[in-house]
């Protein structure tokens, strides 16, 4: 077997476990979809309709790559491009912006727990793309927190006055 042909077969068993992995997550949605009461809500749509429909195509694009990974693999694919491995330390800032959103957002509102989310994200995309963890720089990091307020703030009045969703906030006025 020549090394390309090496190459062929192990993408082809990648591939074929990537089509399994989003079958799997589409029966799971699917599973989920079907444990949401269907009561019809506003035009006959139930709640359970966007769920069900994502876990749908999830099932049907997880079928394909798997045919397109057993039939041949896919075809004509460009080299990767970057680095050999994942830069750690941005996903590191990333993850930390997630979970710190998550474990914080009851404690002090939707809008102060996106904004950290939106800054630490942030960091962790700009010390990836300098390839370097680098120094940490206040000013900036005061700068991401007022474009994170800026984008949090309205998404927050949006869904709480506009649409009438309630989302965690700090104070019982509903604006902060």
């Amino acid at each position: 077997m020549t090394e390309t042909q090496a190459a062929d077969t192990k993408n082809a068993s990648g591939q074929t476990w990537m089509g399994c992995g989003i079958l799997l997550v589409g029966l799971i949605m699917a599973v989920g979809a079907a444990m949401i009461p269907s009561e019809a809500g506003y035009s006959g749509v139930g709640p359970n309709f966007l769920p069900a429909l994502v876990s749908f195509v999830l099932l049907i694009c997880g079928a394909w790559v798997i045919w397109e990974a057993r039939s041949g693999g896919f075809r004509n694919l460009e080299e990767p491009s970057g680095a050999e491995t994942g830069f750690w330390s941005g996903f590191a800032w990333m993850s930390a912006g997630l979970l710190a959103n998550a474990a914080l957002i009851t404690t002090i509102g939707f809008i102060l727990s996106c904004t950290l989310c939106f800054a630490l994200a942030v960091r962790g995309l700009r010390t990836a793309e300098a390839d370097k963890v680098g120094g940490f720089d206040l000013k900036q990091f005061i700068k991401d927190m007022l474009i994170g307020a800026a984008i949090s703030a309205p998404v927050y009045w949006m869904f709480t006055k506009l649409l009438a969703i309630n989302l965690p906030g700090l104070t019982s006025t509903g604006w902060i």
